[in-house]
């Protein structure tokens, strides 16, 4: 039996209906992907499943107890609540309950109410969020509000997931989030032992995730099993079969409307047949809804830039006391596309100031080429005055827009980007966020760049979008600088990638390597199994064979070495003895400090500490050099 089962329904906001006898139903264990253009109604079908807000018609069947929680696109919190307090909101009825209990109202069934919290583990729901909060590695007193967007966004998880519901329904929950916290994601997911709907744009998030694809298109929803490709093979031929069948209607339509206007035999029982199917014909055609039209992008690379885009020579640059970038060494010429990649907060956008000149280095040098248009995306949407319209955002004070050489109306031009002229003159704040996306890329490309800057344009696109940008910037002429999370993308467009590989050990450590995402990490996973035998923790036996002359020395006798440490005093042969387990410890410490220092978390949940784990890691260094060489000294003396 189906956990809850979607049947005829129908929801409707404007003109257009987002559901039009919209059928669907989740099984137990099902992750099903939620795919459709911006505006279709994905979120208000998250939310319809949620039981947030009842269909215009039709009915939603629920299984009897069923536990469901939702995790909206933009969660939101009290600004004045920790994050304990914000994740065990989503046990408000249980605190509510056992509250109940400790009142001792004699009017309540203590008896039942014991029971039904007995049953749902409520005496312990304290536990239940700390335990949350541990495998999501949320700091238990931060307050939300100064929480960066990714943080946020598993703070909504863990209340979510506290609940422990049947079923969880997540709204684009890749927004925001770095490439190591996507992988987190897939991979708590993957395991997830409830039924799943997800909505996302994001096409390898969703074969890592997803048994299944729902589609909904035009007010309906469409099943497809399998992997993405599968989906896309399967949504051509019924687009063909669709547009061959609305050729055939219209074709009939025009020849039977001929045929009215040649005058009617009325008398005729054929003829009125024939009138009457005519009438079925006008009432079919007029009901069909025309799939809506591509996004049609065109970008101009305006007069070439030189050969030489910008030239970094062992470039170093520290903000906050933090080391972003450290000798950085990169060539970059026209036509390169460029992907940034690394966890927020390494410095991808202070890396992209360098290279375009808005930062100058703290050391090194930065060279640039002539003649350079620069277009910037920002994933912010800073640019859009939320107060202006849609015209004006475009071409202020005029009609007309020029793009390279030609002329066109600003109504036509927004037309491109699916923006009907009914809308030019609506306000910014009144679009979606995948609305303003293209708007902001609609902007950036009126502009006769030769560099094109993208930070995170893949945000809030849908699907189709995403394809077309992508072959837009594969025949762009210019020279595209690209920070991304989305993995797809990036194999898609860039042709190196300029990746953050920094830790305690190297801050500000970048790497470039030639291709995509899949090419940089297979590198990354090939030098670190080289380095994993090499960087294997130093043995606790003590260091004899440091030196050259060590190695031919004979070993002495266990007899022959106790009666040589008696030479030692008391106290120095405990030393001696003491010092194997001391290193141990020390190089312990070193390491769990340095696995901290390398994770993202501690730079956006506790930036504080950073600069007092980097100190106590340099000084365990100096710790363990004088632990080795007395260690060496004593056995030396103890031997001698």
């Amino acid at each position: 039996m189906a956990l809850l089962q979607l049947a005829g329904a129908h929801l409707a906001y404007g003109h257009l209906p987002l559901l039009a006898e919209a059928d669907f139903s989740l099984e137990a264990g099902e992750r099903v992907a939620l795919i459709g253009r911006n505006g279709s109604g994905k979120s208000s079908l998250l939310r319809l499943l949620a039981g947030l807000e009842p269909p215009d018609a039709g009915v939603l069947h629920v299984q009897q107890g069923l536990r469901r929680a939702v995790v909206a696109q933009e969660p939101r919190f009290d600004d004045e609540a920790t994050v304990f307090d914000a994740v065990a909101q989503g046990l408000a009825g249980l605190r509510a309950l056992r509250e109940r209990i400790e009142r001792h109202d004699p009017a309540d069934d203590h008896d039942a109410l014991h029971a039904q919290l007995d049953a749902q583990g409520g005496w312990t729901w304290e536990q239940r969020v700390d335990e949350t909060l541990e495998r999501l590695a949320l700091p238990r007193e931060a307050a939300v509000a100064t929480l960066s967007g990714g943080t946020a966004k598993r703070v909504a998880l863990a209340r979510a997931l506290v609940e422990r519901p049947d079923v969880l329904l997540l709204d684009e929950p890749t927004n925001h989030l770095d490439l190591d916290a996507i992988e987190w994601l897939q991979a708590l997911l993957a395991g997830w032992p409830g039924a799943l709907v997800v909505v996302s744009h994001d096409r390898a998030f969703i074969d890592a995730v997803a048994t299944r694809i729902v589609e909904l298109d035009r007010g309906r929803l469409r099943s497809y099993p399998g992997r993405f490709d599968a989906y896309e093979a399967a949504k051509q031929r019924e687009l063909e079969a669709e547009a061959l069948a609305s050729a055939r209607a219209d074709k009939l339509l025009a020849a039977e409307e001929q045929w009215i206007r040649q005058g009617v035999e009325a008398r005729r029982t054929r003829s009125v047949g024939r009138v009457a199917r005519l009438e079925r014909l006008r009432a079919e055609r007029a009901a069909r809804r025309e799939r809506e039209g591509r996004v049609r992008l065109a970008v101009q690379a305006g007069d070439a830039s030189g050969r030489l885009v910008a030239e970094l020579d062992q470039v170093s640059i520290a903000l906050g006391g933090r080391v972003l970038v450290k000798n950085l060494s990169a060539l970059f010429m026209r036509g390169d596309r460029v992907g940034l990649i690394g966890p927020n907060g390494a410095g991808k956008t202070t890396l992209l100031k360098l290279i375009l000149g808005e930062l100058a280095p703290d050391a090194g040098r930065v060279r640039r080429g002539t003649n350079l248009r620069i277009a910037y995306f920002d994933q912010m949407r800073s640019a859009l005055d939320p107060q202006a319209t849609l015209a004006d955002t475009i071409s202020p004070g005029s009609e007309w827009i020029e793009i390279g050489r030609s002329r066109r109306h600003v109504m036509s031009y927004l037309g491109d980007f699916l923006f009907s002229p009914q809308r030019a003159n609506a306000r910014v704040s009144s679009l979606s966020g995948g609305e303003r996306n293209r708007l902001l890329l609609a902007r950036l490309f009126a502009l006769p760049a030769n560099v094109l800057v993208l930070d995170e344009p893949t945000n809030d696109l849908d699907i189709e979008t995403l394809e077309l940008l992508e072959a837009l910037l594969q025949g762009y002429d210019g020279t595209v600088f690209l920070v991304s999370h989305d993995r797809r993308f990036l194999d898609a467009v860039v042709t190196s990638t300029l990746a953050f590989e920094g830790d305690a050990l190297n801050p500000g450590l970048w790497r470039e390597t030639p291709g995509g995402y899949e090419d940089w990490r297979s590198q990354r996973d090939r030098a670190r199994s080289l380095a994993a035998p090499s960087a294997a923790p130093r043995a606790s036996a003590p260091p004899a064979a440091r030196g050259p002359e060590a190695s031919t020395a004979p070993a002495a006798s266990p007899a022959s070495a106790v009666k040589s440490r008696t030479k030692l005093s008391y106290k120095e042969q405990r030393e001696l003895e003491s010092l194997p387990a001391l290193i141990t410890a020390l190089e312990a410490e070193q390491k769990a400090i340095g696995e901290r220092l390398a994770s993202s978390t501690l730079y956006t949940e506790e930036p504080q500490r950073v600069g007092e784990l980097q100190d106590r890691y340099a000084q365990i260094d100096d710790e363990l050099l004088q632990a080795l060489e007395r260690w060496e000294a004593l056995d030396a003396r103890g031997s001698a």
